[in-house]
């Protein structure tokens, strides 16, 4: 198996009574696309959360390339989660030059991440007129800005008409190639088939399943047998 580039072990939370997260150990391997399937409610934003410091785990550790993960490994890590931060009365350069500065990287970065996203013709076009598979590009370019070695994208598809989702399905199939790892949460299975290398199902919190995509097997019926195994336990 290839290198991992985040692993937890054991990683846990809960909030008061209700445990979001019980016992997770899985491997996200490097230079490659990782869906993470589950339910709503099944944890996948409290997982996610955890891998970029919002949430600080009830128990279990978290390793980010090869060490102990810390919140400097932040720099080398891009994350989309719920809505993109995005400024609606700034255009979309002007939004990335906001974050270049906070980010502490050189303004040159802005052209090629737009370029990357498919977003340099958008001129003096504020964001908040902008489509909302625009806004989640912009959001997946403020992402990129640090040019992270992982790319974490939770549900980056909900609200995209079939061309927009389209479009982000072949960008997010990009980025291994440029040595860019991405794990993307979904609970729209036939999209995580089209574009992800491996996968890890969650259901009540726990990781039920990890392995290679497998484009012969019933990825359908391994969803619905986990989640209906999790509901009677």
């Amino acid at each position: 198996m290839s290198k991992a580039i985040l692993r937890t072990k054991q990683l846990s939370k809960q909030f008061g009574k209700q445990k979001a997260l019980d016992r997770v150990t899985l491997a996200i391997p490097e230079n490659s696309v990782y869906g993470l399937l589950g339910a709503n409610g099944a944890g996948k934003s409290t997982l996610l959360k955890t891998m970029t410091g919002i949430l600080t785990p009830t128990a279990g550790s978290l390793y980010f390339d090869g060490h102990v993960w810390s919140r400097k490994d932040l720099g080398k890590i891009g994350s989309l989660i719920e809505t993109p931060p995005i400024y609606e009365n700034l255009t979309a350069r002007e939004n990335l030059k906001v974050r270049a500065l906070m980010l502490g990287v050189p303004e040159s970065r802005i052209e090629k991440v737009l370029q990357t996203v498919d977003l340099t013709q958008t001129g003096k076009k504020k964001a908040g007129a902008f489509s909302l598979g625009m806004k989640q590009r912009l959001g997946i370019a403020t992402a990129l800005l640090g040019n992270p070695k992982l790319l974490i994208l939770d549900e980056p598809t909900n609200g995209l008409d079939p061309v927009g989702i389209r479009d982000l399905r072949e960008l997010i199939k990009s980025f291994p190639g440029q040595g860019m790892t991405v794990l993307v949460s979904s609970h729209i299975l036939s999209e995580i088939r089209q574009m992800a290398d491996h996968i890890g199902i969650l259901s009540h919190g726990r990781l039920e399943y990890e392995g290679r995509v497998d484009q012969g097997a019933d990825l359908e019926k391994l969803f619905l047998d986990i989640a209906e195994r999790g509901r009677v336990r």
